[in-house]
């Protein structure tokens, strides 16, 4: 009888590191969601998927929960408001959402609408999301701020949007949109409001480091902003300077990283003050991180909360502007993962596996093998705790050997064939050796990595989680289900595409908290879905998704809780991508396709290849094809 138990589940899995106050495991051994938090209503995620695929929903799916997006709003404008309020700070907290993270319009609604009370606006890095910003923002006084390469026609679009009572803000990101701005505001006789992007010198942390320093992307250097200054001095604007932005990049997992940054922006901040330049805005940038391993140690984590985030800006900005006698500017932060990541789960199930490992191995007529067999053969008759270290290196050995024989035609197929299988039953059974040998834990690491399953699974990591190849990214991916049963196989996870890039290899250790190369799960039943989930997907993987063998966006669902009674109720269903749809993105016609089918099909009948009522079946399910989703589905 196994001992196994839902909290070492959650050990093991490290949901209670990665999971927030929104996810856990409950006593049924299945994933639930909380989407308004702990205290909150609970939802039955395996119990939840069972129910949208009985309504026709397929799988893969994305779950997106908007009532998670309502408590992070909450959460960091209460962060910042308790900051502000136990440092004494003068100026307000004003927050606005990056529409780059994740453009996707139902989640933009809802951001927009649960950020109605905080004043949380928008920022657009392009002259597509300035024109969903101006559409989509109502919200009186909320922020529009304007990044990203501009030309004339974006300045002019912001400009005028203050006239349909729009506070937007242009920022200067390169030297060359001053003058741009200056004279489109004189063409249309609008009263620009300005923000420059400081160039810090201040050394960023974690993959996108490389976003500060004085080779970052966008920002003007010291010499820069004094010439700004006095640049809009001379055209009688210095009054239209409302902000200083800066940005050190993406996901900083260092709170060090942060005070180094802030103390530098404010101390420029401050002399521009001195200069005669009012600025009303401090635009902290993004980069507040999500901690997607628990294990506050990696790129993937951050060493520090979402409260000590705030009272670090707070503080750093108040002791700098005190000390130099400058009011307290209002503080504007960009933290669109924080705000999004949470709310989105990646659902697919496991179509099947690869099995590597052999238990059990009968030779028989030893004598009459090679000497590669034979020795082999040995190995796993003989291995023990005494010798594990010494035969593994002969297996390692074999094992390359094998390979150089085979290749040379020394060793026929058939030979070849029974020392693969002898090398799988021997790393099945010195995995055995080693977990009760001394100083043996590299090699058992080793031999876990090698015997590791692939669980091939419906769907695609260039569409769904990018990040995970292009990146490393590391996403909690977990089984939804039967967490009260040990996993005791470990595998790493195929997707459909013809990719040998399409998988993940990277999984939460929480053993040694760093990324492990394969990820416990259970073994499949049959007749049994075994559903998985890839957690924390809300920031940026929909919109960098490419179509990678044309697999296309997956059916998208946002879920909420019922306010009264419990349960839940299903908001929006976004379709994901048909196959026509996706053919049509690369200049495919579904017409011509068809019509081409047509022909070719009329001439295999012509020519006796084809009968009328073959070519008609095939048709029909070419048809259907197209009109079908580009993943694996199987109707009920």
């Amino acid at each position: 009888m196994s001992d196994w138990s839902v909290d070492k589940s959650s050990e093991l899995y490290g949901i209670e590191y990665w999971g927030a106050e929104y996810f856990r495991i409950n006593p049924q051994g299945n994933v639930e969601v909380s989407p308004q938090g702990l205290k909150g209503p609970k939802i039955d995620m395996m119990s939840l998927v069972e129910d949208l695929v009985e309504r026709g929903i397929r799988i893969p799916i994305l779950l997106r929960f908007p009532d998670i997006v309502k408590s992070r709003i909450e959460l960091l404008a209460g962060c910042f408001q308790r900051a502000i309020k136990e440092y004494n700070y003068q100026g307000e907290y004003r927050g606005v959402y990056p529409i780059k993270v994740n453009q996707q319009r139902h989640l933009v609604e809802e951001i927009i609408d649960h950020g109605r009370e905080y004043k949380l606006g928008l920022e657009a890095g392009s002259k597509p999301e300035l024109l969903i910003s101006l559409a989509m923002m109502d919200t009186p006084d909320a922020l529009i701020i304007c990044n990203g390469f501009k030309d004339p026609e974006y300045i002019e679009m912001a400009l005028i949007s203050q006239k349909l009572g729009r506070n937007t803000i242009i920022v200067v990101d390169r030297m060359a949109e001053l003058e741009m701005i200056v004279n489109s505001a004189k063409k249309l006789d609008i009263r620009p409001k300005i923000g420059l992007r400081a160039k810090l010198y201040t050394p960023g942390a974690g993959r996108w480091a490389e976003t500060s320093g004085a080779r970052s992307k966008f920002g003007l250097t010291p010499s820069e902003i004094v010439h700004s200054i006095d640049y809009l001095k001379s055209q009688e604007m210095l009054d239209s300077l409302e902000l200083l932005h800066f940005h050190i990049g993406s996901q900083i997992p260092s709170i060090q990283s942060i005070k180094l940054a802030i103390k530098e922006a404010a101390r420029t901040l401050t002399e521009i003050y001195g200069l005669g330049g009012h600025i009303k805005y401090m635009d902290v940038g993004g980069g507040l991180g999500v901690d997607y391993d628990g294990s506050g140690r990696s790129d993937s984590s951050t060493n520090y909360s979402e409260q000590e985030y705030a009272n670090d800006v707070v503080s750093s900005l108040l002791s700098i502007c005190d000390e130099k006698k400058v009011p307290h500017p209002h503080i504007v932060s960009e933290s669109g993962r924080s705000l999004v990541a949470h709310t989105s789960v990646l659902i697919f199930d496991v179509l099947g596996m690869n099995e590597v490992a052999k238990k059990e191995y009968h030779l028989t007529e030893v004598e009459k093998q090679s000497r590669l067999v034979q020795d082999l053969w040995d190995i796993y008759q003989n291995v023990n705790k005494k010798n594990i270290n010494e035969y593994y290196n002969d297996w390692v050995e074999k094992k390359r050997d094998t390979q150089n024989l085979y290749s040379y035609g020394v060793l026929s197929l058939e030979q070849r064939a029974k020392a693969d299988d002898l090398s799988w039953a021997i790393a099945c059974r010195m995995a055995e050796v080693a977990l009760e040998a001394e100083d043996a834990e590299d090699i058992l690491k080793e031999l876990k990595r090698e015997l590791s399953d692939t669980y091939f699974c419906n769907f695609s990591v260039f569409q769904s989680i990018p990040d995970s190849w292009a990146l490393d990214q590391l996403f909690p991916i977990i089984p939804l289900h039967r967490h009260q049963e040990e996993p005791v196989r470990r595998a790493t996870l195929a997707d459909l595409t013809c990719d040998s890039d399409g998988h993940v290899s990277q999984f939460i250790d929480t053993t040694t908290g760093e990324a492990g190369d394969s990820l416990p799960v259970h073994p499949l039943k049959e007749g049994q879905t075994y559903y998985m989930g890839a957690f924390l997907a809300g920031a940026y993987q929909e919109i960098l998704g490419d179509l990678h063998n044309l697999f296309g966006d997956t059916d998208t669902v946002h879920i909420s809780v019922n306010p009264e009674g419990g349960g839940y109720h299903v908001d929006h269903v976004v379709e994901g991508d048909s196959v026509t749809e996706v053919l049509a993105y690369v200049e495919y016609s579904r017409s011509e396709l068809l019509e081409r089918v047509r022909k070719t099909t009329e001439s295999s009948i012509l020519k006796g290849r084809l009968s009328r009522s073959e070519a008609r079946l095939l048709l029909k399910h070419y048809e259907q094809g197209l009109a079908g989703y580009t993943y694996l589905f199987e109707s009920k």
